[in-house]
């Protein structure tokens, strides 16, 4: 039998472990796999695009346990009454192959790709950082504003989205939280004075919501929402012009920020600065970009992290997925083993 979690599973589990440290929980599984990130089996994940969106599927593996996850991205969605990304993933025992795990990510997604922010900011950001700038108020951006809490001590939020009713969403979800939120008049409204942007917007287009000229010496971008060709949110001179940090250059180089940048533009992958292989932060004042797209070792870790956490609890539930019959060599046998219903 096969473990499962389900959606509302998920969702309570989430609620009584609290939303902050299911984040830093996460963060914590990645950093260590990110810190092995040699013994990985890693591959772009495989994309349709489609006028409509893309459907990937993300697999990755360290030897011992396989993962993937499928997700879709689908900017138009919320406009049908539909969620932007759907996802659910599992976990395989690569010895014979059997899922051993099965999980709703949909959620599970928006938190491992808030956790993946914080390790980067931890890594990357000022330490004495306190003031986050969100541009986007969509799905993701309240699980972002916990990761910077989270991972610098941040409580402080300032928020622009051309959608008015995001912003006051937001608002209405972190103030109960304790978090001093600030809805912007624009974009460079935003980010006037922010230690941390975070871009994580929707729209499938090479879209540019943050200039080079807004930013101030020594901020740190979490640039989350560009995940696919032709969908950029930065003004490239924000690139040339910072020292920027990815997840796996491959993948990056075809989705993110720097698609936009010749394809022998400098970046560092952010597992040598956790490993003290290659320098994050070398000065106050240095800007630094984290081009994030996702990558399905974050997934990989998210779902490792979620089973140990919810094995022996109510959250757990168990599904017969895998056919075994008596003799491992008579699967046509399982056929007349067992009468149909009704007989």
């Amino acid at each position: 039998m096969t473990e499962f979690v389900d959606v509302r599973s998920m969702v309570r589990w989430v609620a009584a472990t609290g939303p902050e440290q299911v984040v830093a929980g996460i963060a914590g599984y990645l950093t260590e796999d990110l810190r092995r990130w040699e013994s990985f089996d890693k591959t772009p994940r495989v994309a349709s695009h489609t006028p409509f969106g893309v459907i990937e599927l993300m697999p990755t593996s360290d030897g011992e346990l396989y993962a993937f996850k499928f997700v879709n991205g689908h900017p138009d969605n919320p406009a049908r009454g539909f969620q932007t990304v759907t996802a659910f993933g599992a976990l395989a025992e690569v010895h014979n192959g059997y899922p051993v795990f099965l999980a709703e990510m949909t959620l599970l997604t928006a938190l491992r790709t808030a956790a993946t922010s914080a390790v980067a900011a931890r890594a990357l950001a000022r330490a004495d950082s306190r003031r986050l700038a969100l541009i986007g108020a969509g799905s993701q951006s309240e699980f972002q504003a916990l990761a910077m809490r989270s991972a610098l001590g941040i409580d402080q939020v300032s928020v622009w989205d051309t959608d008015p009713a995001a912003m006051a969403k937001l608002a209405r979800n972190l103030g109960p939280l304790g978090f001093d939120v600030r809805v912007a008049t624009s974009g460079q409204d935003a980010v006037r004075g922010a230690d941390v942007v975070t871009t994580c917007t929707a729209d499938k287009t090479r879209a540019r919501v943050l200039e080079a000229g807004w930013l101030e010496p020594g901020v740190h971008v979490n640039a989350i929402g560009g995940d696919c060709p032709g969908k950029t949110e930065l003004d490239p001179a924000i690139l040339t012009g910072a020292d920027v940090f990815v997840e796996f250059t491959p993948q990056t180089r075809v989705e993110g920020e720097i698609q936009a940048l010749p394809p022998d533009s400098p970046v560092t992958e952010l597992w040598e600065v956790l490993t003290g292989r290659a320098p994050g932060r070398t000065s106050a004042g240095q800007v630094t970009v984290f081009d994030s797209v996702g990558f399905a070792v974050e997934d990989f870790s998210a779902l490792r992290y979620v089973r140990d956490a919810v094995r022996g609890t109510p959250w757990v539930s168990h599904v017969d997925l895998v056919a075994e019959p008596d003799d491992p060599k008579d699967l046509f046998g399982m056929v007349g083993a067992l009468s149909p219903l009704g007989v």
